[in-house]
């Protein structure tokens, strides 16, 4: 295996690669005619002098190559791996540089540097490195002096402390990755990387190092950690740095300016001297944002007509002239707007903005910061504009400075930097419709420029010929007690019997105002006996809808509708406003009256119907059979319960109705039905669920119950844990639902005597006989769904003899016959390892355990199966590169003598740091509860 990631310091020979060049390079600076010939674009990047492809097109040391061998072409600096992700005629390039170091047994040291060809870019110091990997330490070295400017160290104590980092935000503190920033601006990078005399826990030992150079934040993930390459979807993205262009022949602008005119970069642009040698080239304020390295290009009229065609909006947000997005449709360029993924951006590098609207009345720009700039500070005062020149002045910095998520900007803007008396005598005058007229813009005592504004009482864009329209004040709220007649630019007001005179302009007497008052009286009195009917009907109306709200009102009280009432007010606000109470008008409209054919199925606690509501959402409706009282407190439980839970995989409550004499509650509609059905549906055919998706689900529904336990606002048993009430989405996310038994308790409670409630074949035998509840009850239940998922047998099934049979003892009894894998269902031995089926049969027996003390907690079972699941995706992706290459998958149906490692493993299994013995009397144990419990299977629940 090659050891990658020296690379090798090229400054050296740097002169020899550019005097080879020389004669290739274009006269500086060039004239936009003599690079007309030249490639503006690579793929989807947009080529800008000084930089360039082919002879006479870019300046020394500013070649690129173009590799249109790949789709869309790629474009890199000169020959170099590093990738132009965007160039900008400022001078700015975005560029892709991140590498793997595969780290190697014996070698403790890993050089790593960077630099551009021509040493003509720099690194800006709100660039950072960033590293992946566990158990070294990082150091970052001055490029010219070697001085030691920057350092990190990473460890991965556990997979615990990983989980907490990704927990809490993903914020790279040192645990799974790191990062240096720069202190000043460099041209280029030196790191060394050390590998820390520590123990590193597997699975992270000899992990594979990730580097990368950037700008954004990046949002650490175990799998990034775990992954032999940069994630392109995730770290890949966050890889990307802005370098600045440097003019590096002349070490500042007066000794480029007497020492070599003919090769002087800037012309007639500004020069600005770089602090750490060099120059570089900026178009002035008034000169917008043209191309400073190319002749004249500063330079732009003024567009007075924009188009045809125009595009004129982005996304939601309208794109009024002078601004535009072509060329032809904005007035100047310092008015050119982007488009990108339905927003729309203002700004260069690195201060860049998405523009949410634009005042043409106030003069006013609306930005937001973009989420790549989310750690850049809003105090930024303008948008940069070449070397001096500021699009606009910030006035605002946000609602609330002490609320960073809610940052937002508003400037005021200008046509140009004139006064309005200058502004007339331009040509470039932008205050083109005859009913406009100029206004000067200051911020404070600073004079920003001019612009316009439509006259008063006309609106539109004053920018545009004839762009300003008269507004018919009629139509809008007045002063006006009498008649309103619109003129332009301004409205009459006639008092009553008067009408407006246009050519005397002026109110006169109406004579016909006697006639107009006949009619209208007559008209009025039969309006008069047509209302006094309406009244009578909706005055009965009202009296019928009286009485059905008084016995809605009582069913209301009935059904405890005042202590539901609060429970839920008792909650957080944000629970209170989403669950609704529904008029059981709407919901007999959403199930037809509750037709049968629109019945899903019926639980333990009533029947489920399918219901669309009026704002077209498809839910399910819950019609609770009421008989005793004892179920309205279940059915007000429920809705209490669901009320408190915010989780992706618990199902969410809409809603309730206590209108009528059943309760009925409103939830999602899950489209794919319970996993019962799709493990024990057909038995002849192939499951729908692979092994890959029995582990998701399980680690899905350990996460929702592991939730309900510890995370909640109260900690909530739910007691009624089974594959028929774990539902899958049309996505097959897995929902917890049927919350009917669930009760709560107190934080400082442990557990809850209560009547036991649960289905065989599920019910925990420590609560069956003790009837105190506790979490380790739904453990026991989550360990015979792991079996189910194992075998696909029901937890009550019938034998080849016919008997009944209790899946749990029968599980326990072929663990300890080694005979396990006789009984697993064929679909997981044919996609799953051995090492896999014992991980899962381990943790399903330490679920199963007879006392409740010795079986793990919900959050310690999680994170088992997040473990595996995580150590799956490495080997799946092995084994599809063997099937690729032509091998086969290995066989499962190993000897019989292999399967007592799992029975070991599931009688002495480790979870954390606390190891529970199960010896043979506990499991002894375990038999005879189950075969006490599995005489009653046959009563219902």
């Amino acid at each position: 295996m090659r050891l990658v990631l020296l690379l090798v310091w090229l400054w050296s020979l740097a002169p020899t690669a550019m005097n080879t060049k020389v004669a290739s390079a274009a006269p500086d600076p060039p004239s936009a005619p003599s690079l007309a010939h030249c490639p503006k674009t690579c793929g989807d990047v947009s080529i800008s002098y000084p930089f360039g492809v082919g002879p006479g097109c870019f300046r020394r040391g500013f070649d690129l190559i173009c590799d249109t061998t790949t789709k869309p072409p790629k474009i890199f600096l000169g020959n170099t791996t590093t990738q132009v992700i965007s160039l900008f005629p400022s001078g700015t390039v975005l560029a892709s540089i991140m590498y793997t170091i595969p780290m190697v047994p014996g070698v403790g040291t890993y050089n790593l540097s960077w630099e551009s060809p021509g040493r003509n870019l720099n690194i800006a110091t709100y660039n950072y490195l960033g590293f992946l990997g566990c158990g070294i330490g990082v150091y970052l070295y001055h490029p010219d002096t070697g001085d030691l400017v920057g350092h990190c160290t990473i460890k991965c104590a556990s997979m615990a402390s990983l989980l907490l980092v990704t927990e809490g935000g993903g914020i790279c503190n040192g645990m799974g990755c790191c990062t240096v920033t720069f202190p000043v601006a460099f041209r280029g990078f030196r790191v060394t990387i050390v590998k820390n005399n520590e123990t590193v826990p597997q699975p992270f030992a000899n992990i594979t190092i990730k580097a990368f150079l950037s700008f954004r934040p990046y949002m650490f993930r175990i799998a990034d950690l775990l992954s032999d390459k940069i994630n392109a979807s995730t770290v890949g993205a966050s890889s990307a740095a802005y370098l600045s262009t440097v003019i590096t022949d002349k070490p500042n602008c007066a000794k480029a300016r007497s020492d070599d005119k003919a090769r002087y970069a800037c012309g007639s642009s500004n020069c600005v001297n770089v602090t750490n040698g060099g120059y570089s080239c900026t178009c002035s304020g008034s000169s917008d944002d043209g191309n400073p390295y190319i002749l004249d290009d500063c330079k732009q009229e003024y567009n007075h007509t924009p188009k045809m065609n125009c595009s004129r909006s982005c996304g939601s947000t309208n794109i009024p002239f002078p601004f535009g997005f072509e060329p032809g449709c904005y007035a100047t360029r310092r008015f050119q707007l982007n488009c990108a993924s339905n927003r729309t951006l203002i700004g260069r590098p690195p201060v860049k903005y998405e523009v949410t609207n634009i005042s043409l009345d106030d003069g006013l720009l609306y930005v937001n910061k973009l989420s790549e700039f989310e750690d850049a500070n809003m105090n930024y005062l303008s948008i940069y504009y070449g070397g001096s020149g500021y699009f606009g002045q910030q006035l605002v910095y946000g609602l609330d400075k002490s609320d960073l998520s809610e940052e937002f900007g508003v400037w005021r803007w200008s046509a140009a930097n004139l006064t309005c008396e200058n502004a007339k005598n331009d040509s470039a005058y932008a205050c083109r419709s005859a009913n406009s007229e100029c206004i000067g813009v200051t911020h404070g005592k600073l004079y920003i420029g001019y612009r316009c504004k439509c006259s008063p009482g006309f609106e539109g864009n004053p920018y545009v010929q004839s762009g300003c329209t008269d507004i018919d004040e009629c139509l809008l709220p007045n002063s006006c007690n009498g008649t309103c007649y619109n003129l332009k630019g301004s409205f009459r007001c006639c008092p009553h019997g008067m009408f407006f005179d246009p050519v005397g302009k002026q109110c006169t007497p109406d004579k016909r105002q006697n006639l107009i008052l006949g009619v209208s009286t007559g008209i009025g009195s039969g309006f008069g006996v047509l209302a006094l009917a309406l009244g009578a009907i909706i005055l009965v109306r009202r009296l019928k809808r009286g009485a059905q709200r008084k016995i809605r009102r009582a069913f209301f009280r009935k059904n405890k509708g005042l202590l539901l009432e609060q429970l839920i007010s008792s909650t957080s606000e944000s629970v209170t406003h989403s669950t609704r109470i529904f008029s059981l008008e709407e919901l007999e409209k959403a199930t037809n009256n509750f037709d049968p054919t629109r019945v899903l199925g019926h639980g333990g606690h009533g029947t489920v119907y399918k219901g669309i509501l009026s704002d077209q959402r498809v839910v399910a409706i819950k019609k609770s059979k009421m008989v005793e009282q004892s179920e309205i407190d279940q059915f007000v439980n429920e809705v209490s319960i669901l009320s408190q839970i915010i989780h992706r995989n618990v199902v969410k409550l809409f809603g309730c109705c206590l209108e009528s004499e059943v309760p009925l509650l409103v939830y999602e509609f899950i489209s794919n039905g319970t996993l019962h059905d799709l493990l024990h549906g057909d038995q002849g055919a192939k499951c729908l669920l692979t092994w890959d998706d029995r582990i998701r689900v399980a680690l899905e529904a350990a996460g929702a119950l592991a939730y309900l336990h510890s995370s909640a606002a109260m900690p909530i048993f739910h007691r009624d844990v089974k594959s028929a009430n774990i539902l899958l989405d049309d996505t097959f996310t897995t929902k917890v639902s049927d919350f009917g038994a669930s009760r709560s308790i107190s934080i400082d409670q442990t557990h809850v005597v209560t009547i036991v409630q649960g289905t065989f074949g599920y019910l925990d035998p420590e609560y069956y006989y003790t009837g105190q509840l506790t979490e380790k009850s739904d453990v026991y239940s989550f360990g015979v769904i792991l079996v189910e998922l194992l075998t696909r047998k029901k937890p009550i099934f019938l034998n080849s003899l016919g008997e009944q049979q209790n899946l749990c003892h029968y599980f326990l009894g072929r663990l300890k016959d080694e005979t396990v894998m006789d009984i697993i269902d064929s679909q997981v031995v044919d996609e799953a390892s051995q090492s896999e089926i014992d991980e899962i049969a381990s943790v399903a027996v330490m679920c199963l355990r007879t006392r409740g003390g010795q079986r793990p907690k919900m959050k310690e079972v999680e994170l088992r199966l997040q473990l595996l699941r995580a150590r799956r995706r490495p080997r799946r992706t092995h084994e599809q590169e063997l099937r690729r290459d032509g091998d086969t998958k290995p066989s499962l149906s190993t000897p019989m003598k292999s399967r007592s490692t799992s029975v070991a493993m599931a009688k002495n299994v480790e979870l954390g740091v606390v190891a529970v013995n199960s010896s043979s009397q506990a499991l002894t144990r375990c038999y005879s509860m189950e075969q006490e419990m599995a005489a009653s299977s046959e009563f219902p629940r």
